[in-house]
């Protein structure tokens, strides 16, 4: 079975859980708390990720790392998918779990790069147009790129629609080398 595979699944099953049993935002707020442990030890995760690191050892390691931090339902999961040889995919479920609820709740994921600095109107008005096209709620990730020589250019999952200048210079001299103008 795939890692992405494996990982949905154990994301799923958590994100089920936790909405049946009316503790989601508990384990929203642990998950970020690991994922934050996840990202600033890469021991821990290599250790995770480590065939010669027994299931036994992973959990040992797990309630070492965690106790006290996460609550028992959490660490009940931990458990089971360190007896199950996954812990190493935990990230992966951690990042799975994130698409998913932001599925769940209609939230999308844009990456803005705009070639000068957008005011608080101006970055608020692009992410509500593009609620509006897209029908979602709009988390954004702006940021600046200077060689764009003017506008904008949006990421919406595999998508880019370009408004750079330098984009519409590039098929301005395309056109000219085609000899269409």
């Amino acid at each position: 079975m795939s890692t992405v595979i494996a990982s949905r699944r154990y994301a799923s099953a958590l994100l089920s859980a936790a909405e049946e049993g009316n503790f989601l935002d508990q384990i929203i707020e642990e998950l970020h708390l690991i994922r934050e442990v996840l990202l600033n030890s890469r021991d821990l995760v290599h250790a995770l990720r480590s065939p010669l690191v027994k299931g036994d050892r992973k959990i040992h390691i797990l309630e070492e790392v965690f106790h006290g931090l996460v609550g028992e339902k959490m660490f009940l999961f931990l458990k089971l998918i360190a007896h199950k040889k996954r812990a190493g995919l935990l990230p992966e479920i951690i990042d799975e779990f994130q698409l998913l609820l932001d599925e769940k709740r209609g939230v999308i994921n844009v990456d803005i790069t705009s070639a000068v600095e957008l005011s608080v109107a101006q970055s608020e008005e692009l992410v509500n147009r593009l609620g509006s096209y897209t029908g979602k709620k709009i988390r954004a990730k702006i940021a600046l790129d200077a060689e764009l020589i003017g506008g904008v250019t949006v990421k919406i999952g595999d998508t880019i629609h370009d408004g750079s200048i330098s984009h519409q210079l590039e098929l301005l001299k395309a056109a000219f080398v085609a000899g269409a103008v």
